[in-house]
């Protein structure tokens, strides 16, 4: 990711001062974080009364040709971003950020009953920051525990996880004896497979009788 400040390159005449204020945000969001704003953060920011309105102004952005939205993504859009002082050229360069949701927590500790409790938010997401397929059904994960510090994944992240099978020392969310955690996969050659922490306090973990994996863990969000 390009860690310079966020060039503004749009022709910004026919913008409102409020669609201004909105587009700087979320491209400084985006440039520092590799992600956009939720649609709650920017209500959040601008004080709006509901996200009715932040995706009015999202919309307004849409007819004015600076944000397109993504076919088949619901209140998801990427940023056109043109050639420097050329207006009239095709977008140089579109971000496809997805919308998914944040559907509870997962332990990255010992292992955790942790209760189903349906979608709690939603975050939008760089795919190409995150390195993840906008065809997969992926979701996030609020992360609970310490047990993965030493792979830079902390208590209180939000873990973006694709479901798909996974491969020796991928990071997972894995369902073991019935129960939930958030470690790294191990499988060798002819070896049933275990589950290992990334903090030497912790224990590997073998299944006694199920370890099934949910998804691979594709990027990290952390509020700053």
């Amino acid at each position: 990711m390009d860690k310079r400040s966020p060039k503004h390159l749009y022709t910004m005449k026919d913008l409102t001062q409020r669609q201004k204020e909105i587009l700087e945000f979320i491209e400084h969001h985006e440039w520092r974080n590799g992600f956009w704003p939720s649609i709650r953060e920017i209500q959040e920011k601008f004080e709006f009364k509901s996200t009715n309105a932040v995706m009015g102004h999202l919309r307004a952005l849409e007819k004015k040709d600076v944000l397109e939205r993504i076919p088949g993504q619901a209140r998801t859009f990427r940023i056109h971003r043109p050639d420097d002082g050329d207006s009239t050229q095709l977008p140089k360069e579109a971000h496809e950020v997805v919308d998914i949701p944040i559907v509870g927590a997962i332990a990255a500790g010992y292992p955790d009953r942790v209760e189903g409790a349906g979608e709690i938010g939603r975050l939008q997401v760089d795919i190409g920051s995150a390195g993840f397929s906008s065809q997969r059904r992926s979701f996030a994960l609020q992360v609970r525990g310490d047990s993965m510090v030493d792979a830079e994944i902390y208590d209180g992240d939000r873990v973006v996880i694709e479901p798909r099978d996974a491969h020796d020392g991928d990071i997972v969310a894995a369902l073991i004896d019935g129960e939930t955690t958030l470690k790294r996969y191990i499988k060798k050659a002819g070896e049933p497979p275990y589950l290992k922490a990334e903090n030497k306090f912790y224990p590997e973990l073998y299944p006694v009788t199920e370890l099934c994996v949910q998804g691979v863990a594709k990027a990290v969000v952390r509020n700053l």
